[in-house]
Order: C-alpha cells, then sequence, then structure tokens
C-alpha cells in the first residue's frame, strides 16, 4: 500500500477493543478529562504570558486577544471533538490524520506533536523553576545561580552561548519526578493533576474575586492603546497578542491524548476537550480585566505579572503574593504533568503502527501505562530543560501545536465528504465553515511567528521525513498488507 494510504475507521475501532498486552486501562471520567484539560492549560498562559502580551502588544485590549485566540481554538476543538468520539483510541492528531488524510501526513503530524508535548514539557518545566527559585527567595532561601538557570542561551535568532550555569536541577527533577507517577499508573497522576488543578483554580478565582474590588478604570483607558512605529498596540497589536498568548490555550487537545483511556470515550471527550476549554477563556478573560484594571498595563512586563499586580492593591492584599507564587508552582507542575503524560501516548500509537520501534508501544504489565514511552520522554525532556532556556523552544511549541490544530480542522473536512454517514457521537456544526475558520484562523497565527520559526520547523520536519523513509516506511503494517 502507498504512502497515503489511510487507515479504514473499522480497523482503528478493532484496535480500541484489543485484549492482552496493547490494552491500556479504562479509568479516566467527563470529569477527569475536563479537570486534565484545565490542568494542562492554566499554567504559563494566566500567570505569565497575559502580562507581557498585555505590556508589549496589546494593552488593556489583551482581553481581545484572548477571544480571538479562544476562537481559533474553539474551531479546532470543535473538530477534535468529533474525531475524537468517532476514533477514541491513543494518538491525537496522528490517528485522526492516518484515518483521513494518509499514513505519510499521519507522520509528519505524529513527529509535529513531538514540538508540542515534549518540547512543550521542558519549556514549562522551566518556567517552574524560575517560580520555585522566587519562592524560595520569599523564604530567605538562595539556591545557586549555576544550577538554576539553563547553561546555554540563545543571542540573535539562533546562535547557542554558554552562561557560565552548570544545570537547571530544579526543572530536571521536576520532569524525572513527574515521569515515574506517569509510569505508575494514570488513575493516579489523574489524581494528582485533580488536586493541584482544585489548588490553582481557588487561587486564580481568589485573585479574580479580591482583585475585582481594587479595579481602576482609569487603567483601561485607552482600551485599545495607539498603535506605534513599532507596530505595537492598535488592532495589530490586538493580533499580535494573540499569536503570543495562544501558547496559554496549549493543552486542550492533551485530552484526546487520553482516549484510550477514557471510561465513555464517545461522549467523555467532546465534554473534557470542550469543557476545559470554555472554563479556560472564561477564567483568562476575566484574570486579564483584573490584572490590567489593578495595575498599569506597562508595568506588567515581568515574569510574575500576576504577584505585581497583587502588590498593586497595597497592604491590604499582601496575604495573596505568597499563594499567587504557590499557585503558579502548582499550576506550571500539572502543565509539566499533562504534557508528559500527551507524548508517550503519541509514541504508542505509532509504535502499535510500526512507523517506531515496537519496544515503545510495550504496556507495563501492572500498571498499565506505556512506560518505556514514557520513560524515554521524561529522559529526553529532563535533559532539555536542564540544559537549554525557556524562550528557545516557546515559538517551536505554538507552530507545532497550531499546525496540528490545522491538520485536524481539514481531516474532519474531508472525511464528512469521504465518509459521511460514519458513526458520530459528536458532530462539528457548521461543517465546512468551522473547519474553515479553523484552518484560516490557525495559518494567519502561524505566519505571524516568523521566518526563524518557519525554517526550524521545515528542519524539524526534514529530520522527521529521513527517519520515517529510513525506518518508518519499511516497517508500516498498513503497508505491509496485501
Amino acid at each position: 500500500m502507498g504512502m497515503f494510504s489511510r487507515k479504514r475507521l473499522s480497523t482503528l475501532m478493532e484496535e480500541t477493543s484489543v485484549e492482552g498486552g496493547h490494552t491500556l486501562r479504562r479509568t479516566l471520567t467527563a470529569s477527569n478529562l475536563v479537570l486534565l484539560g484545565i490542568g494542562a492549560i492554566i499554567g504559563a498562559g494566566i500567570f505569565v504570558l497575559t502580562g507581557t502580551a498585555a505590556a508589549n502588544h496589546a494593552g488593556p485590549a489583551i482581553v481581545i486577544s484572548f477571544v480571538l485566540a479562544g476562537m481559533g481554538c474553539l474551531f479546532a476543538g470543535l473538530c477534535y471533538a468529533e474525531f475524537a468520539s468517532m476514533i477514541p483510541i491513543a494518538g491525537s492528531a496522528y490517528t485522526y490524520g492516518y484515518a483521513t488524510l494518509g499514513e505519510l501526513v499521519a507522520w509528519i503530524i505524529g513527529w509535529d506533536l513531538i514540538l508540542e508535548y515534549l518540547f512543550a514539557a521542558s519549556t514549562v518545566a522551566v518556567g517552574w523553576s524560575g517560580y520555585v527559585v522566587a519562592f524560595l527567595h520569599r523564604l530567605g532561601v538562595d539556591l545557586p545561580v549555576s544550577l538554576t538557570t539553563a547553561p546555554y542561551t540563545v543571542e540573535g535568532t539562533s546562535d547557542l552561548v554558554a552562561t557560565g550555569a552548570i544545570l537547571n536541577v530544579p526543572a530536571v527533577l521536576l520532569v524525572l519526578l513527574l515521569t515515574g507517577l506517569l509510569v505508575v499508573g494514570i488513575r493516579e497522576s489523574a489524581t494528582v493533576n485533580n488536586i493541584i488543578v482544585f489548588v490553582k483554580l481557588a487561587i486564580v478565582l481568589l485573585v479574580i474575586g479580591f482583585g475585582a474590588t481594587y479595579v481602576d478604570p482609569a487603567n483601561w483607558s485607552p482600551f485599545i492603546p495607539e498603535a506605534n512605529d513599532k507596530g505595537q498596540f492598535g488592532w495589530n497589536g490586538i493580533a499580535a497578542g494573540a499569536g503570543v498568548i495562544f501558547f496559554a490555550y496549549i493543552g486542550f487537545d492533551a485530552v484526546s491524548t487520553a482516549a484510550q483511556e477514557a471510561k465513555n470515550p464517545q461522549r467523555d471527550l467532546p465534554i473534557g476537550i470542550l469543557g476545559s476549554l470554555a472554563v479556560c477563556t472564561v477564567l483568562y478573560i476575566l484574570m486579564a480585566l483584573v490584572m490590567t484594571g489593578i495595575a498599569p498595563y506597562h508595568e506588567l512586563n515581568v515574569p510574575h505579572p500576576v504577584d505585581v499586580a497583587v502588590s498593586k492593591a497595597g497592604p491590604a492584599l499582601s496575604w495573596l503574593a505568597m499563594l499567587v507564587d504557590i499557585g503558579a508552582i502548582a499550576g506550571l507542575a500539572s502543565v509539566v504533568l499533562v504534557m508528559l503524560m500527551g507524548q508517550p501516548r503519541i509514541f504508542f500509537a505509532m509504535a502499535r503502527d510500526g512507523l517506531l520501534p515496537p519496544v515503545l508501544g510495550r504496556v507495563h504489565p501492572r500498571f498499565a501505562t506505556p512506560h518505556v514511552a514514557t520513560i524515554v520522554t521524561g529522559l529526553v525532556a529532563a535533559v532539555v530543560a536542564g540544559l537549554f532556556p525557556i524562550g528557545l523552544l516557546g515559538e517551536l511549541v505554538s507552530i507545532g501545536t497550531l499546525f496540528a490544530f490545522v491538520i485536524v480542522c481539514a481531516g474532519v473536512w474531508v472525511l464528512r465528504r469521504r465518509d459521511p454517514g460514519a458513526k458520530r457521537a459528536f458532530r462539528t456544526p457548521w461543517v465546512p465553515l468551522v473547519p474553515i475558520l479553523g484552518i484560516g484562523t490557525c495559518g494567519y497565527l502561524m505566519i505571524g511567528l516568523g521566518q526563524g520559526t518557519w525554517l526550524r520547523l521545515l528542519v524539524w520536519l526534514a529530520i522527521g521525513l529521513a527517519i520515517y523513509f529510513g525506518y518508518g516506511r519499511r516497517h508500516s503494517k498498513l503497508a505491509a498488507e496485501p
């Protein structure tokens, strides 16, 4: 069979009922999946990017940026929900691509998703390390800079320069600890994530609730600052802000990677995807309004903007500062947890299809988790988190995710035309309008990420294609079928 051969839906569904060594355990409920999505989404976005995007791009109109980015995610989320209800097995966009656009496109998506999950886990782990260092400093404990920062930084567009540091030890330890938790079991990991999500949601709601009483409407005027000669502010700034804070929405699609571990995937996956996206969009908008209402937007260009906004309210809210740090630490840790959970399930699905070595498709006999893929993911993520700065991979993560969203939106449209009678527990409304809007919105945000990011994406895809033609194509189970 050729490179563009597709997996039949009947074949994919048969794989969900296979008993034996390659079966993942179905333990996740709809509420688990909603909290899983919230755990992945609320993190670096709400605790870091809201302030920096407001200060550098949109001003108080960052609220509109969140709406624009959220709309792009909504279109993609509706398409994800249809696919997840039709094909409730591990693999996310990779599996959906295999069913609609063929093996080669599926490989490209799977390789591209590594940028999202593996490198996002590393990137957020570095951010978590920064908050931990700041929190300990507040307690009077100062860790050595050489053991809490990356030994490399980036100058210009791509030059790696040594910083003199040895290793970002907190980031490495976090990744290794969470990897061990994920090996032990998805139920245990979900329980820990649920606890963390409740903690950070409580803190976010406290900031919104108490902070709203200290809002000065004068800080919202002008709501859309006048554009300057650097392309900041104005409507162009709002669009640029949407591209920057798109990173804040990455994570809701991680719900679909747990499809094969959901108790009732046809019903629960759409609830998990759309529910977590809706909750987080509302929280982002409210938090942005409160932050820019308490503090002038140009003062929020710091690594800890929520802390700065709370401090502007005066001594009355000083008790919230410590809680904000705790919420950021918990929030970023849960993002890393969900990203480290998503990537092994992509490896698992690709190994199951023969495109990667079968060892990555092994399931632990006791814990029923893809333990080998999880350990490989954790070790690589730990190395990347320990050696590289947070800014190096951020845009690559965004472009990788946007590319996956474009493919998923296109896939829903294609499958509606190719197999309109297939059973769909959830149907994306207004097809092809919603998929077209998803493709257009995500494609527009991709264009705004710049030539350097596109070049790195193309290099990454070239490496992936070399692996596909060198190994995957020759070992593909679909290609071996008569």
